[in-house]
């Protein structure tokens, strides 16, 4: 279970429909294999945290200027945690108020700018983040957003024709980072692109934060990025939120975005749980944990291009691969989500670059091994994971080949506990 027995009894008793749902997700996680990149198992500790008595506190403004009394553990835990975040991201500045990505995001944004101005940032179907100025977003209506694209098969940035839209657009901040983009960035190169023209530069790592704390990926700060982001779940393992490390000079302006300017007061919960996730990614196991994840991604590449599914980007270099579903079992990105489900391997629909399809049919599926990882996956397991990715894909229409994929996959995950499940089946 994820919280004490007895606060679960009385779950049961109070709300039987939603201890119902929260015993059937259980069992879901535990019998199925996650591979969205984006979901990881959160620590024990963290589940701890986020059900504490930190729920239960106020603490509008930041350490020692607070607008309610009683802070003497909350103003503790955000210093705290604000010392970890710059240790572990070599940064000068963090705030760890944000409540999730998307507001860490506007905040870093209207930290560093003015509404109008522009912002130098990867097209979304090419692997960019809904607020990195796609349309439908109100960042996307509130900045004015020049996107770049990644080219050739191996899905990689033009820095030179990046350049030139930076001279041409003179943004005022150069943004990179992405969602689905199975690359390692050349931080340097955006940073000497923003310096000709006089830009800021942010790195958005929300997806990889994880793996650049493990140090198994480049780090946006050693290249003197002027801030990054990230998302303290996925690739860290913690609770859902969001945290910004910037240079020192830009320190008042980005809490003064985060609080006042976008939100009110802290989940102290949240931010409990962020300093002992920062804690624990400090520790050589993390580092070894990173060099796992990126291991057993590379592995799942090559053995599903080996059955002959195309990938985007012909492999990767993170935790993430995007597989072209229509090219590859000829079905949508949707259909391939759907008939994965019905086995027990989660996957999410994916865009590919310049996609025919609408988001939510899309031609592609992304998957990433940070939470099979997490589970104590290693290689050999992932070569077992994408041979069951492909049976189920090119069987899609047999019910008892399905059936009998669904069934191994429950086996085989009962070799993997869970992180956080007290009852594991």
């Amino acid at each position: 279970m994820s919280m004490p027995t007895d606060y679960l009894h009385q779950l049961q008793s109070t709300d039987p429909a939603i201890y119902s749902a929260l015993r059937g997700e259980e069992a879901r996680q535990r019998d199925g294999i996650e591979l969205i990149p984006a979901e990881n198992y959160t620590y024990p500790e963290v589940l701890a945290l986020l059900g504490s008595v930190f729920t239960n506190k106020y603490s509008e403004g930041y350490p020692g200027n607070r607008y309610y009394g009683g802070q003497d553990f909350t103003d503790t835990v955000e210093n705290i945690a604000r010392e970890r975040a710059c240790a572990l991201f070599r940064g000068e500045h963090a705030n760890v108020q944000a409540l999730s990505g998307s507001a860490m995001n506007q905040a870093a944004y209207f930290a560093l700018l003015e509404p109008g101005d522009t912002i130098l940032a990867m097209d979304l179907s090419h692997g960019g983040h809904l607020t990195h100025g796609a349309p439908v977003s109100h960042m996307g209506k509130l900045f004015r957003f020049i996107r770049y694209k990644t080219h050739g098969e191996r899905g990689e940035i033009d820095y030179d024709e990046l350049r030139q839209l930076a001279r041409e657009y003179e943004p005022k901040l150069v943004l990179c980072g992405y969602s689905s983009d199975p690359r390692d960035l050349d931080y340097g190169r955006f940073k000497a692109i923003a310096n000709e023209v006089g830009a800021l530069t942010m790195a958005d790592i929300s997806h990889i934060g994880g793996l650049v704390a493990g140090n198994v990926m480049n780090n946006p700060l050693d290249a003197g990025f002027d801030l990054i982001t990230t998302t303290t779940h996925k690739s860290l393992r913690g609770p859902r939120g969001g945290l910004i490390v910037c240079k020192k000079e830009l320190a008042k302006q980005v809490d003064k975005s985060v609080f006042p300017g976008l939100q009110g007061g802290p989940h102290m919960n949240q931010v409990a749980a962020t300093a002992t996730t920062l804690l624990l990614a400090q520790r050589p196991q993390f580092q070894d944990y990173s060099r796992r994840v990126l291991d057993n991604a590379q592995r799942l590449a090559v053995r599903l291009k080996d059955a002959g599914a195309k990938l985007v980007t012909g492999g990767t270099e993170n935790h993430s691969l995007v597989v072209d579903t229509v090219a590859s079992f000829g079905l949508t990105g949707k259909q391939a989500e759907q008939v994965l489900d019905r086995v027990g391997i989660t996957t999410n629909k994916q865009v590919i670059p310049d996609d025919p399809l609408p988001p939510m049919t899309a031609s592609g599926i992304r998957i990433g091994s940070p939470a099979a990882t997490t589970r104590g996956m290693l290689g050999s397991d992932m070569d077992a994971v994408a041979g069951w990715i492909v049976k189920a894909l090119r069987w899609h229409e047999s019910s008892q080949k399905l059936e009998e994929i669904q069934a191994e996959v429950r086996c085989f995950c009962r070799r993997f506990p869970v992180p956080g499940l007290m009852e594991q089946g």
